[in-house]
């Protein structure tokens, strides 16, 4: 990783429009603390920590492999202020949850087990990969180090980041088969 160290912003950009990886990986060990950190001072857990700044990893990746990424301040600047954006868009999320009531339990089971049954479908959908890493991340609770280990991965870093992509995967096949007004009563 020491080839990093120097490089400078807009060569990271022009490296993750090469489909570099590696890059991407620097990206994320170089800035993850500070990221983290940010969130948790701000009524985060480490694991919302976490997926808010994977979240916010993909998006710079994203918008630097299509060329829409034109930075006006540095890459780290940029990356913070995604990761306050998303923070801010969950704890209003929270907010509301925490606002509403529920009608009745029953009612709420039986949403609970529809959707269940809904997403099991969609996983299904899925190549062998991602179901496994998202039944071994959702479902059998187990830690990104113990599933790159299991799946023959370099690092939990790789794990986290092949889970992320199963999981934008997994939001298109749901997508593409229901509307929001679907899970809406």
């Amino acid at each position: 990783m020491r080839l990093f160290n120097s490089i400078s912003d807009e060569e990271i950009l022009v490296r993750i429009r090469q489909g570099d990886e590696k890059v991407v990986d620097h990206l994320y060990k170089k800035h993850y603390k500070m990221m983290v950190n940010h969130i948790m001072k701000n009524s985060g857990t480490e694991d919302e920590a976490k997926d808010i700044y994977q979240e916010a990893i993909v998006v710079v990746w994203q918008k630097a492999a299509s060329g829409n990424l034109t930075l006006t301040s540095k890459i780290s600047t940029y990356l913070f202020s995604i990761c306050q954006n998303l923070w801010r868009k969950e704890l209003e999320r929270k907010s509301r949850l925490s606002n509403e009531e529920s009608d009745a339990a029953e009612s709420v089971d039986d949403d609970l087990k529809e959707r269940t049954a809904i997403m099991n479908q969609c996983i299904m959908e899925l190549g062998e990969t991602c179901r496994k890493i998202l039944t071994y991340y959702y479902f059998e609770d187990m830690s990104m180090n113990d599933i790159a280990e299991l799946m023959g991965f370099a690092n939990a870093d790789t794990a986290k980041t092949k889970k992320y992509k199963c999981k934008l995967e997994l939001d298109k096949i749901v997508k593409s088969k229901y509307s929001v007004g679907d899970f809406l009563d």
